[in-house]
């Protein structure tokens, strides 16, 4: 064999060119030597596995984790709230052994949820394995529309809650209930003549006053407060997300088609004993979910 040039290989380059080949040879197509062995990829560290039975808990929220006006008028009855209740078939009574001693209820009427952190700090000391949240219906209900809370420092509350939960607690879990639709309770209320005039003492007015009054500028005030509650429930939506062990209820509080049998016969704002029923209803299909349920 000659090369182009004419001149016969010498035996260093015949040598060079056999050793290249077999090199090629050997080569898989992707570069990888045949035979050799491919590192395996680093595993992940799995990530902590939401827990579908907790054996205790804490609820932090306003009014309607309090069961306000559904025993008595103007009272708070925790027996029958949807998280803690005892004389219904609540969340605490459908979880845990002894709902009685093993959960607690910190929520507060007329709490906002600049109040939340506070709520939170609480609940940590109990060192719970699920916590509730149901919050947002008292920065939404207000004496003008105008006083709404912001949706950013709504946020701003629950992000600075659900960090300190994290720094005392990393693996207790986090059930977020979103806030309920105030324009359907307006719609269902207004039914009511007794409701009305309950409402004219002061509940709610950002969305409850002058109910029947249909006109562009009352549509578009209730239109207003609605939006705001749809934008809470967005920020609690993604900010829950972003946490690996909480679940946001995907919006079924608020999407449910509850009527006035479901309302308080004091004020036709809160849930009765019917409605908090619901509410543990709903709380308990999300928790025991052995997934978290699409929204």
């Amino acid at each position: 064999m000659r090369s182009s040039t004419g001149r016969r290989p010498t035996r260093t380059a015949l040598a060079a060119a056999v050793a290249l080949a077999a090199a090629l040879l050997a080569t898989g197509c992707e570069g990888t030597p045949q035979g050799a062995a491919v590192a395996p990829e680093a595993k992940k560290p799995a990530g902590p596995v939401w827990n579908t039975r907790p054996t205790s808990m804490a609820s932090l929220g306003d009014s309607i984790t309090r069961g306000f006006d559904a025993c008595s008028l103007l009272e708070d009855c925790p027996e029958v709230s949807w998280a803690t209740g005892t004389q219904v078939d609540s969340l605490a009574a459908r979880l845990l052994p002894s709902p009685a001693t093993q959960s607690r209820n910190y929520a507060r009427t007329g709490a906002r949820m600049a109040d939340l952190p506070g709520q939170m700090r609480s609940a940590v000391g109990q060192r719970p394995q699920l916590v509730t949240v149901l919050m947002g219906a008292n920065d939404a209900c207000r004496t003008d529309a105008g006083l709404m809370t912001p949706v950013a420092g709504y946020r701003a509350d629950f992000e600075k809650s659900l960090a300190e939960l994290r720094r005392a607690l990393p693996r207790t879990q986090v059930y977020v209930a979103s806030v309920p639709d105030l324009k359907r309770l307006w719609s269902e209320g207004s039914r009511s003549a007794l409701g009305k005039q309950v409402w004219k003492l002061g509940i709610c007015p950002s969305m409850l006053k002058d109910a029947d009054l249909l006109d562009a500028a009352s549509q578009e005030r209730r239109d207003r407060v609605s939006r705001r509650v749809k934008e809470y429930n967005a920020a609690l939506e993604d900010v829950c997300r972003r946490d690996r062990l909480c679940r946001y209820d995907g919006g079924s509080v608020h999407a449910y088609a509850f009527t006035g049998e479901h309302l308080s016969r004091w004020d036709w704002f809160h849930p009765n004993r019917k409605g908090q029923q619901e509410l543990a209803e709903l709380a308990y299909r999300r928790i025991t979910a052995a997934a978290q349920p699409a929204a």
